[in-house]
């Protein structure tokens, strides 16, 4: 991960670094800056005009800088139409100047950043989301990987060029995207882990050194174990781990902000579906890409992910953090379709397809989060296939019982720059979940099959505000795109870290 991000004033052309990046608005590859590299670069105007280069989204040109510049490599990459730059775009830009830089083993960047421009509804210096697309672009996983199989270099040192006068905020910016960046990539380091290194009670000490890494900033970690757990009535996350060796348990995170306290503040719930690995139980899935459920704790590791980035950000709201974890395997023990358990809240629930295993996990740490009388709860899930069907493997779609909120969420996500996408509780489908032994079955038919496990989800948050978002998509990538990288993505946090400064406001 990169250790050092810098904010200079000097000129791009005098950095000795291994890749400077500049961002092209579209139609502008022949002038200013880019037209003075390009005309000092041998046939450098020519390369970009047959190659098409314009500075179109997507687009990107590489050259060794040949004495344009003190750079050992040049990558130019097209932004898009220049009105329409934004937070997200810069993102997106710097991540792709990391990345570019990652593949060929640069160990210094210099980013070039454009003149700041105020925009109405964002007063953060563009160095915030360029800080935070370099950490995401770098990002590599290769705890695994040994001799010539790890990479030999890395991306060490970024310099943020701006062509005004350096200020403190450009600097405090910086600074504080790297560190929300570095929070995102917890989720991704947590999916990545294999799944012999990760298991409930790894990932619950997971949780406690971070909650002691972060104590002087608020944030504090108690963890339920199985015992607890049985005391307690979570029989619904019992049920999940019967079949493992790796018994479950419940992590709580909680930050409290140290310069406010008692009323006034809100109180918000995350609530992240923690299932370590997934072999789908009795219900056992086709061992094609089984290897791929290891990332079946996307919503734990997203939800883990956030209360650090909120540890980093320290907003004015309680916040806390829950997770059921547990690791669904097959054996004697393991529940089965047809068992019926009572509930953490009471409510019995007769189980169909061991295979659908989350929202059980999620039910019992749901109505946890409704006895700390929230203002609002959201749980985060690689929940469906259906999920998946319905809007591929980019998007993550969201449920919710309070129209304003589903509104603000996805304007949350439009400021983030991540693909959320609000879908309907269908009431009708709520038939579906009626069981002749039970008060409820937890799976209905296969049609709207991500919406009635949302509707047997809010069966267990009662009246409180509530948002249920389904992140079986886009929690792992196959491939490198936009700010992500192959494997986990933290794909979310960025949007509810928006979220949480919007709740506060109202």
């Amino acid at each position: 991960m990169t250790s050092s991000i810098s904010v200079s004033g000097a000129d791009p052309r005098t950095q000795k670094v291994d890749t400077l990046a500049l961002g092209v608005p579209e139609g502008e590859a022949t002038v200013g800056l880019c037209g003075e590299l390009l005309g000092a670069i041998p046939g450098g105007r020519a390369e970009v005009k047959r190659q098409g280069f314009t500075g179109q989204a997507g687009q990107v040109f590489e050259s060794l800088a040949a004495g344009a510049a003190k750079a050992a490599r040049l990558v130019l990459i097209g932004l898009g139409p220049g009105e329409e730059l934004d937070g997200p775009a810069w993102r997106r830009f710097a991540a792709e100047a990391a990345r570019r830089a990652a593949a060929v083993q640069a160990t210094t960047l210099a980013v070039v950043m454009p003149a700041e421009t105020a925009r109405p509804d964002d007063d953060a210096s563009v160095a915030h989301p360029i800080a935070q697309g370099v950490v995401l672009g770098g990002y590599r996983f290769e705890r695994y990987k040994t001799g010539d199989r790890a990479a030999s270099r890395s991306l060490r040192r970024v310099v943020l060029l701006t062509p005004g006068r350096v200020t403190a905020k450009q600097k405090a910016d910086a600074d504080l995207g790297r560190r929300v960046a570095a929070a995102v990539c917890r989720a991704r380091d947590l999916i990545n882990t294999a799944p012999n290194d990760l298991y409930p009670e790894a990932m619950a000490d997971y949780a406690r050194s971070m909650a002691k890494e972060y104590k002087d900033r608020g944030l504090t970690c108690r963890v339920l174990k199985h015992g607890q757990l049985l005391t307690k009535g979570m029989n619904l996350i019992d049920a999940v781990g019967r079949g493992s060796a790796r018994k479950p348990v419940l992590i709580h995170l909680q930050y409290k902000p140290k310069t406010r306290k008692g009323a006034g503040l809100k109180r918000l719930v995350f609530v992240g579906k923690g299932v370590t690995f997934d072999t789908g139980g009795i219900c056992i899935k086709p061992a094609p890409g089984m290897e791929e459920m290891k990332g079946d704790m996307g919503g734990a590791a997203n939800t883990i992910a956030l209360m650090a980035a909120v540890a980093e950000t320290m907003p004015e709201a309680e916040v806390h953090g829950i997770v059921g974890s547990a690791e669904n395997m097959p054996d004697g023990d393991a529940y089965r379709p047809g068992d019926i358990f009572r509930s953490y809240s009471g409510k019995t629930v007769e189980v169909i397809n061991t295979d659908a295993e989350g929202r059980l996990v999620l039910a019992d740490a749901l109505h946890y989060a409704t006895e700390l009388e929230p203002d609002f709860i959201m749980d985060n899930a690689t929940l469906t296939g259906a999920m998946v069907v319905s809007l591929g493997m980019t998007y993550s779609g969201f449920f919710s019982n309070r129209e304003e909120l589903a509104e603000a969420l996805q304007a949350a996500s439009v400021r983030a720059g991540e693909r959320l996408w609000h879908l309907p509780l269908i009431e009708e489908l709520r038939e579906k979940l009626q069981s002749k032994w039970a008060d409820l079955k937890h799976v209905g038919d296969r049609w709207g099959g991500a919406i009635t496990a949302a509707l047997f989800l809010q069966e267990f948050v009662g009246d409180i505000p509530w948002i249920h978002v389904d992140v079986a998509g886009p929690s792992m990538a196959s491939k490198d795109y936009d700010i992500y990288t192959r494997g986990g993505t933290g794909q979310g946090v960025l949007t509810y870290l928006e979220l949480i400064e919007h709740l506060i406001q109202t």
